[in-house]
């Protein structure tokens, strides 16, 4: 949750009466919640903000009084605030207005803008670390860090919607905990810091740079982002770890592994611990899936409008009160024996049966320039990336319900938006395209795109009618493409189990895959790709492998 976006209670706590000159920026519910987070400090943690007068004003008032009201729940918090003019801010090389610094005689941590939206969290934990003085890491990322011979300065550009920001800021911050010698990190809002962010051509969010040369864009996994600031080089998802499952660990037996937390992993995960099952839930990337970058949910059973973070969130959270929930730990490698085995970077999971909830991801238009433009001006998440792009012009690729969405929320943040169709009428739902039409958005029907163009970021897109052949460029400064979602099924593909025409996994009314002990649900199934349907098929799942495994002995 962002703590200061709940609705203040109108009843005062005690500590709020006892000062009552002093007004509150966080609500009471979350000061309340922020109070019992604290306590497991052990250490005093310094927090230093520094501002500019008549620079950044509102950002300036949001991170002073966020810090004061932190350093009020916690006596461990203590708050220190200079002007950039000061001896202090040249000591530490402060040179934006706001700038919050973390523990600053043991850590390199800098908060560069205020951290007020979701990057509030990542401020939260970072306190909390460098109060334990612990980095948290798994042993694998300890080991890769261990081998870090030279400085690391790491930058990661944010905005306050990205859901997968804060992950990504946390692995940074934790690599400066854990080799203070070295490493330093900042966390860049980038709306605030505009142009430092087209400095790095930033079109994309989270961004991360190391030592101004090498970019990582996107969410990576944890180890996967250790190695590549260790060798300041791309590194494949499957090599980022040199030893995947081999970490000294134990192996970890369970009932049921779940390999995904979008809806239908996290739905599963409650209704087979409240049958009885162990089970632990292994997401890759972020809690959620493609929910938490939905701006707006309007169809999902007794919700008559909520965001899909605010959703993700009542979710896990009920999720989390009956099972372990492993984020950012890929499986490497699957196989079935008399148990089915997972390895990943925090070692080997053995389990009765495994569910595949592994979701879908954007399909790609597969035209010259997209791969090149990602992330500078190329973009699939909307929600994500679409505050980068307020009072430029964007295009939309996409006929459906989340190219109809996407359009909407881009022009409500003051993007001039046009959408590019292939047919003459759009698939999403009608008051999608009514509202389409109120807001006046242009289509171009029966258009596809055939290149996009452009030097360092994007320029343009060269269009073409589908009925005539014409071909024309169109100006842009970025392109959302929306056109439909391609299942994650290679976990089961190398299972080798049996996969529908169109690559999903091919499942029957009680979600078995064609091998015993595996399961499949959600959109990796294909069907109706919708919340409500990963919830159900996740909820029999859960079910047929409770029945399925009480009919045989649990013990090898």
């Amino acid at each position: 949750m962002a703590f200061w976006k709940s609705k203040k209670s109108s009843a005062d706590d005690s500590r709020e009466s006892s000062e009552p000159t002093q007004k509150w920026l966080l609500p009471e519910k979350s000061r309340i919640y922020l109070e019992d987070l604290f306590r497991v400090m052990t250490r005093d943690v310094v927090l230093f903000v520094f501002t500019r007068e008549e620079e950044n004003v509102p950002y300036n008032r949001f991170c002073t009084d966020f810090v004061k009201d932190l350093a009020r729940i916690s006596p461990k918090i203590k708050a220190n605030f200079a002007s950039m003019e000061s001896g202090e801010a040249e000591k530490y090389s402060v040179h934006r207005s706001p700038t919050i610094l973390v523990q600053p005689e043991d850590y390199r941590i800098r908060f560069t803008g205020a951290p007020a939206g979701e990057e509030g969290k990542s401020l939260i934990e970072t306190i909390l670390l460098a109060s334990l003085k612990e980095s948290g890491l798994s042993e694998t990322s300890i080991k890769v860090l261990a081998q870090c011979k030279e400085p690391r300065d790491i930058q990661v550009f944010v905005n306050p919607v990205c859901p997968y920001c804060p992950q990504q800021v946390m692995h940074a911050i934790r690599a400066a905990i854990e080799r203070p010698d070295l490493i330093s990190t900042e966390c860049v809002e980038t709306g605030q810091n505009q142009d430092l962010a087209q400095r790095f051509n930033i079109g994309a969010v989270p961004h991360t740079v190391v030592n101004a040369e090498h970019n990582i864009i996107g969410l990576v996994p944890e180890e996967h982002f250790m190695a590549e600031v260790l060798t300041l080089q791309p590194v494949a998802p499957s090599t980022a770890s040199p030893t995947p499952g081999n970490s000294g660990q134990e192996a970890v037996d369970v009932d049921l592994l779940i390999v995904g937390g979008g809806p239908a992993g996290l739905s599963a995960a409650v209704y087979a611990a409240r049958s009885g099952l162990k089970t632990v839930i292994l997401e890759g990337k972020t809690v959620g899936g493609q929910i938490v970058v939905t701006p707006v949910v309007e169809n999902y059973p007794a919700f008559t409008s909520i965001s899909g973070l605010k959703l993700v969130e009542m979710m896990s959270e009920q999720a989390r009160q009956y099972v372990q929930i492993l984020q950012g730990v890929p499986v490497h490698e699957a196989k079935i024996g008399r148990r089915v085995e997972a390895l990943t970077d925090r070692g080997l999971f053995r389990a009765r049966a495994m569910l595949l909830a592994t979701g879908a991801t954007w399909r790609k238009l597969g035209v010259p320039g997209e791969a090149k433009f990602f992330g500078h001006g190329v973009n699939y998440c909307a929600t994500c990336d679409g505050y980068l792009y307020k009072g430029r012009n964007v295009l939309v690729v996409g006929g459906g319900n989340t190219a109809l969405t996407d359009a909407l929320y881009l022009k409500n943040l003051g993007a001039g938006v046009a959408v590019i169709h292939r047919r003459d009428a759009f698939r999403g739902e009608q008051h999608l395209v009514d509202a389409l039409d109120r807001e006046h958005i242009p289509v171009y029907w029966n258009t596809v795109v055939e290149e996009i163009l452009g030097e360092e970021s994007v320029r343009a897109v060269r269009i073409r009618d589908v009925h005539s052949g014409v071909q024309r460029e169109v100006s842009t400064d970025g392109v959302f493409v929306a056109i439909g979602e391609t299942a994650n099924a290679d976990l089961a593909r190398d299972l080798g189990l049996q996969l529908n025409e169109d690559g999903t996994v091919f499942v029957d009314h009680r979600m078995r895959t064609s091998h015993p002990r595996i399961y499949a649900a959600g959109d990796v199934t294909g069907g109706v790709r919708q919340i409500v349907t990963a919830v159900g098929q996740g909820s029999v799942a859960a079910l047929s492998i409770f029945e399925d495994l009480s009919k045989e002995p649990s013990n090898d």
